[in-house]
């Protein structure tokens, strides 16, 4: 068995709360530099750009050193760089600290904000945000919200201890309570319990319910309602992508603002941010494992189709 190799320490600092890239060179393949390796890898960047980042010194060995254009490709080998960060429309609404000690940061996010970095969003996310805004770089988030959710986000300050929280969340022992708008069926009986199996395919935006063994719970519950619309708690007993929405939509009241359920629309312009998806992750409860301290929290968020904001007029 193959002993687990040690990753060594970054040499590079994060830049805008961002953390450098960490590749590391495969054992198998047949190039003969690095440089070769990380045009095949760097497919998007093209190999221009990855041969201005070798002639700025940008790509660096674990001691910090600038890697030559033509150093030997040496598998197993780690290397750092900075990507080049998008240009990103900033999310203009702020994002709340509701809870914060030596271990942990809860915070209120906006809609509209990524969780963490990914895809064209990278510095508009709560991670970087609050990396740059608490000044603590060794901040990570112990899951992940969608970036089109609002509500509450778990992260956690020191490095070692990220694993005893994100297991909260693989072993459900956190109980989440969810809030949504949408539309009022008087005919559908509520509260009930919705159990599906729903898969995703990579590459697809949507998931979907298939035939099988449930792998996704959720309880749907009516809170109140007034005219066509309601405000429904949803506790989901399982993790599925997209399975709050799933199950809405398959019950014939799509949350609204949705974008994908029960149809794909067009993505909406950057810097357009009318109409977010109304869904709030409202409630947080969990046993600290470090503290073990019982801990609630509650999102002071409000969904602005509910509060007849005039954006939703005629919904």
């Amino acid at each position: 068995m193959r002993r687990r190799t040690r990753i060594p320490p970054s040499p590079l600092p994060q830049r805008d709360g961002v953390d450098p890239v960490r590749v590391r060179l495969p054992f198998q393949g047949t190039w003969t530099t690095v440089r070769e390796h990380l045009v095949d890898r760097l497919t998007g960047a093209g190999a221009g750009v990855v041969d201005g980042m070798f002639e700025a010194g940008q790509v660096v060995g674990a001691d910090g050193t600038a890697v030559a254009p033509d150093a030997a490709y040496v598998p197993g080998m780690f290397v750092w760089f900075h990507r080049e960060l998008p240009d990103e429309v900033p999310v203009p609404f702020p994002l709340e600290v509701v809870h914060r000690d030596e271990h942990i940061v809860v915070v209120d996010k906006p809609h509209f904000l990524a969780t963490t970095p990914r895809g064209s969003h990278v510095t508009q996310t709560a991670l970087a945000r609050l990396r740059r805004e608490l000044g603590i770089p060794t901040l990570s988030a112990a899951h992940r919200l969608d970036r089109l959710t609002a509500g509450l986000v778990l992260f956690t300050v020191r490095p070692e201890e990220r694993g005893a929280y994100q297991t909260l969340f693989r072993d459900r022992r956190v109980h989440k309570v969810y809030e949504a708008v949408a539309p009022y069926d008087p005919a559908l009986a509520l509260p009930r319990t919705v159990r599906s199996r729903i898969v995703k395919e990579r590459g697809t935006l949507t998931a979907r319910e298939v035939e099988g063994k449930p792998n996704a719970v959720s309880r749907i519950e009516l809170i109140e309602h007034r005219a066509d619309l309601a405000r429904y708690r949803l506790v989901p007993g399982t993790g599925q992508t997209h399975q709050l929405r799933v199950h809405m939509n398959a019950l014939g009241v799509p949350i609204l603002g949705d974008p994908l359920y029960p149809v794909v629309t067009g993505p909406v312009p950057a810097g357009d941010f009318r109409r977010p998806l109304q869904l709030l992750a409202r409630e947080l409860e969990f046993t600290d494992p470090v503290t073990g301290l019982a801990h609630v929290f509650r999102s002071g968020r409000r969904l602005t189709a509910w509060s007849r904001d005039p954006e939703w007029a005629g919904q």
